[in-house]
């Protein structure tokens, strides 16, 4: 179909891609990437953090990294744990054959909220693209759109 697509391991291999995104507690995209459905998902875990924009906020030098990352157990590596300690970032990421009901699924839907409103557009959902640099456009298209979204919400409360 094109690049950064593959058997997707959970729909009859058929060939996919998976949407990674990272977010702030509130649920607005920060980094975004796109990789083929077989692609293992702990290697865009670096290169999503390292994407994160500048946040401005309060006096002195933006903040660049958040402070703890929650991710589920496919993002669970030991040597990347220890790229986001160096970078001063404490990981809650459960580890393997660890038993369910962490808690961490009590703040992670936050992310899945978002992905899940990523994929109300259909050509996100489905992707019909055979170029990835036209479906990771559309990808930041929708992500555009969520934060407009949300300001708008921000702006009818006040």
């Amino acid at each position: 179909m094109g690049e950064k697509t593959g058997p997707s391991p959970v729909d009859r291999a058929r060939s996919g891609s998976k949407h990674h995104t990272l977010t702030c507690g509130r649920g607005t995209p920060l980094a975004l990437s796109l990789s083929a459905g077989n692609h293992n998902d702990v290697l865009e875990l670096l290169p999503l953090v390292d994407a994160i924009p500048p946040v401005p906020g309060k006096r002195g030098r933006p903040r660049r990294r958040p402070r703890k990352l929650l991710g589920d157990g496919a993002y669970h590596s030991r040597r990347h744990r220890r790229e986001l300690r160096a970078r001063g970032i404490r990981a809650a990421i459960p580890r393997p054959k660890q038993p369910h009901g962490s808690g961490l699924g009590k703040e992670r839907w936050v992310v899945e909220r978002t992905i899940a409103w990523l994929h109300q557009y259909r050509r996100l959902r489905i992707r019909y693209e055979r170029r990835a640099d036209i479906h990771d456009a559309f990808l930041r298209i929708a992500a555009c759109l969520v934060c407009f979204k949300q300001l708008q919400r921000r702006e009818s409360f006040r």
